[in-house]
């Protein structure tokens, strides 16, 4: 839940600075930045940033809780153990999906901005600030809507490969260890509980989008 929401409150801002700046140093640099997060595998990220911690601050980035921690009941100090070493995981999970909602944000935002609805406010006198916040952005918001679909299941199970290399208590190793095993009943639960988490996530995806966009509302009303 920390890398989703680390990615919406990265991906939002930027996509919007970057559509409405265009071509400005800002706008190059964020979109580097998004090529950047989607050709280095998060992986790969995960093993740099180890090596990084360990070598030069003698610190293991590795898991949710210290030592001390891993088996012990839970109290405020586990919780504030885990706040403390929750934040890498959370960017590193969500590094890929960030630069991907920018790219997309920055897109449909700017198709929304040519639009004459957006010139016909302006000519109003509407302030900008205005003009793109409350039909532009609201619209270019969809693709965010829709990827609940896909999220949720996400949320439990996690990157196999990063839960594996951090070492994170997710579904995502527990589901390897049972295909690995041969354990059939725990692995086919797992599969069951993630199409159920889709089918829950793309409902409530469209019921976000009914919300967000009033194009989809009128719809049935035609």
């Amino acid at each position: 839940m920390s890398a989703i929401l680390l990615t919406w409150l990265l991906a939002l801002p930027i996509g919007i600075y970057s559509a409405v700046r265009q071509y400005s140093v800002g706008d190059y640099l964020a979109t580097f930045l998004g090529f950047i997060g989607l050709a280095v595998p998060s992986f790969m990220l995960a093993l740099v940033l180890m090596y990084v911690g360990f070598k030069y601050f003698n610190a293991s980035i590795g898991g949710l809780f210290s030592d001390e921690f891993i088996e012990a009941p839970w109290s405020l100090a586990k919780v504030w153990d885990m706040t403390k070493h929750l934040p890498l995981p959370a960017l590193i999970l969500g590094l890929a999906g960030t630069a991907q909602l920018i790219r997309i944000m920055r897109a449909n935002l700017l198709d929304e901005l040519r639009k004459p609805y957006v010139m016909t406010a302006r000519a109003r006198g509407v302030s900008e600030r205005r003009v793109i916040l409350k039909y532009p952005v609201r619209v270019a918001l969809n693709p965010f809507a829709s990827t609940i679909g896909y999220l949720l299941p996400y949320v439990v199970s996690g990157s196999i490969i990063v839960s594996l290399v951090l070492s994170l208590p997710t579904v995502g190793p527990l589901l390897l260890k049972a295909l690995v095993a041969q354990d059939m009943f725990l692995a086919g639960t797992i599969v069951l509980l993630l199409g159920v988490l889709t089918v829950v996530g793309t409902f409530l995806s469209d019921l976000l989008l009914l919300w967000i966009d009033p194009r989809i509302r009128m719809e049935g009303k035609r």
